[in-house]
């Protein structure tokens, strides 16, 4: 068996395809892989763990182990004719004729019925030649409706079909005070219930967080989505280094959901990252390893709107990478933070910090946003604040629920009504076991 863990990575809808242009493009500077799938010599010292991501086709080129899938062509045409067209397998790229107009019923239950087949099936050629396929890594938005709706059929689809392997989710929900679609709430929440049995941890981001993240700390006003999406990839690079470099301390995918999921609902960590700034300020920054490590756990580096200061920490994982001499200098950080009792652990789980370490520092885009830095950190934290969240997209779906409003949007693509009890009855119980273990 080999001993590369592969991953097949799932980017569905919009926003998922444009954070693929984002990742993939990180991935290959990282790696060393062409736009047209060639491989560069000079990486060769790196090793093969890249093929964690990427497969090699019979001319030896290499290309992502991916399917993007939007329910309509017009975001996914953009990569068929944009500079990277050459690195994709055609048949990894999927599209509709129709798209799911920010309605969840749509992509659940009419379109996205049409569709499912054919992704299955795609799915399952790419891992029938893996050797051994380790976790499927999912790529959505849960305010409209491909992302939500077919998302959520497909997760069903996988843990059926796939039960063993583990499943990760990285999703945008909605943003406190920035709204693109009305009826978010709707979809926010029928997504939430409908694949929490189906992943075993989802990392959340929201729109609002990362625009205040480039105003405030790349001072980029007015940022497009190519900048929020960098800032992503940068964070699932880190998150997945492990698997494709040779790592000092290794924190692969399987220890990162078993240390920071205590209990199987409570699966929605935060994310933040450090050093983040514009490259005119890198030449002056204290970028020590105490220094990133308290700036990780600033709210303002969090990718969430909510202030992790407020709620109780389940578990922490810390990834660091780049110019970190020993073990030493992460423990003497961690420590400093318990002595100065910024952060605070519930009871029965007083320790919980889970440390990853990759001597390779990350890599930044040429002409980016964000400066290179010798050394970064990646903090992945089970964080009872989030449950604000919660109650804020909980408070946005009743008041529209009490007057059935857009309702029948949903009803006219075959979905039932008493579905949006249930929806809104798991998130109150979701809610009920946050308050359970913070106490």
């Amino acid at each position: 068996m080999s001993t590369i863990r592969e991953v097949l990575t799932v980017f569905v809808g919009q926003a998922g395809t444009q954070i693929s242009n984002a990742c993939w493009e990180l991935f290959c500077l990282e790696h060393g892989i062409e736009p047209d799938g060639n491989f560069k010599k000079e990486y060769e010292p790196l090793g093969n763990k890249f093929k964690a991501f990427f497969t090699q086709s019979q001319k030896g080129l290499f290309t992502p182990r991916t399917i993007v899938i939007d329910l309509e062509p017009t975001v996914i045409d953009e990569i068929r004719t944009g500079a990277y067209k050459e690195l994709f397998q055609p048949d990894s790229l999927i599209t509709g004729n129709e798209d799911a107009a920010d309605n969840f019923a749509r992509g659940y239950y009419s379109l996205g019925q049409e569709a499912i087949d054919i992704t299955l099936d795609r799915i399952r050629k790419i891992c029938e030649n893996c050797s051994n396929l380790n976790a499927f890594i999912v790529f959505r938005s849960v305010g409209g409706g491909t992302g939500r709706g077919f998302t959520t059929l497909l997760l069903e689809k996988l843990s059926k079909d796939y039960p063993k392997k583990l499943k990760l989710d990285f999703a945008v929900y909605p943003a406190p005070n920035i709204s693109t679609v009305i009826v978010e709430p709707y979809n926010a929440v029928l997504a939430t219930h409908g694949t929490m049995d189906y992943v075993d941890c989802c990392f959340i981001v929201d729109n609002e967080a990362l625009y205040d993240i480039c105003a405030r700390k790349l001072e980029i006003h007015g940022p497009m989505y190519t900048s929020l999406n960098r800032l992503q990839a940068q964070i699932v690079s880190n998150i997945t280094a492990s698997m494709r470099f040779e790592s000092a301390i290794n924190l692969n995918l399987e220890e990162i959901q078993t240390n920071l999921i205590p209990f199987p609902r409570l699966h929605f960590p935060l994310m933040a990252f450090a050093p983040i700034m514009p490259s005119y300020k890198a030449a002056y920054a204290n970028i020590s390893v105490q220094q990133i490590t308290s700036d990780c756990f600033d709210p303002a580096n969090h990718m969430v709107r909510c202030d992790p200061r407020i709620g109780a920490y389940l578990s922490c994982c810390l990834i660091y990478r780049g110019n970190i001499k020993s073990k030493s200098e992460i423990n003497n950080a961690i420590s400093f933070l318990k002595n100065t009792r910024s952060i605070r652990f519930v009871n029965w789980a007083p320790t919980g910090f889970k440390t990853g370490l990759n001597c390779l520092p990350t890599v930044t885009v040429p002409g980016g946003d964000l400066a290179p830095s010798k050394r970064t950190v990646t903090n992945l934290s089970n964080n009872t604040a989030i449950k604000h969240a919660w109650t804020r997209l909980a408070l946005k779906f009743d008041l529209m629920c009490q007057k059935k409003a857009f309702f029948h949007h949903y009803l006219a693509e075959g979905m039932e009504e008493g579905i949006f009890a249930d929806c809104r009855a798991n998130i109150s119980a979701l809610l009920k076991d946050y308050n359970e273990v913070e106490t």
